[in-house]
């Protein structure tokens, strides 16, 4: 073999190692920022999904907000959501609705925090919201559609993903505005 050969050799061994040791680096990334998503949900404490949402789509619904616009799960995918049942009423509910403001900001367009109100009227949750809200909010008189989701008390929230599935869910308050719920949620992106 000739010199040249040689060196030609050395040089395809280089660049098949450089190669693997990319492919390392990278499985390696990617398993990394897959824990850290991971964790930043747990850090959150999920409940347990419950049985009836798992693996399937979330029921779909179509509410209106207070403009009139109607609201639904199918044409809101492609982004994840994270869809809160709450009321005025409800203490534990009023305790997280700044959190859950905060979020919605931190999250801009990237993901939606839908909040379903099973308030009486419109004027209820204006009065609450006094100074308007970034939070996308729909009212469901009717009390129904929490039911679908095996809702029976407030606040519940449901984290669905991009293709519409549920992947977690929360019974009483989380502390939405901290960096972990946003990575958790941004994880689904």
């Amino acid at each position: 073999m000739t010199a040249g050969g040689k060196r030609a050799l050395v040089g395809a061994g280089v660049a098949v190692a450089v190669g693997l040791v990319a492919v390392q680096f990278l499985r390696a990334a990617d398993q990394t920022a897959a824990t850290t998503r991971s964790n930043a949900c747990k850090a959150l404490r999920p409940d347990p999904v419950p049985t009836a949402l798992q693996n399937r789509e979330a029921p779909d619904f179509s509410l209106a907000d207070a403009t009139g616009k109607r609201w639904s799960l199918r044409n809101l995918r492609g982004r994840p959501v994270l869809l809160n049942f709450w009321a005025t009423w409800c203490p534990p509910c009023a305790e997280e609705m700044p959190g859950m403001e905060d979020l919605s900001r931190k999250l801009g367009d990237k993901a939606i925090v839908l909040a379903v109100s099973v308030d009486e009227s419109w004027d209820l949750i204006r009065r609450f919201f006094p100074r308007g809200t970034p939070l996308s909010i729909v009212l469901d008189e009717s009390k129904e559609i929490p039911k679908t989701y095996g809702t029976e008390k407030y606040p519940e929230s449901f984290l669905i993903d991009a293709d519409g599935h549920v992947r977690h869910y929360f019974i009483n308050t989380r502390k939405w505005g901290e960096p972990e719920a946003v990575q958790c949620i941004e994880s689904f992106l």
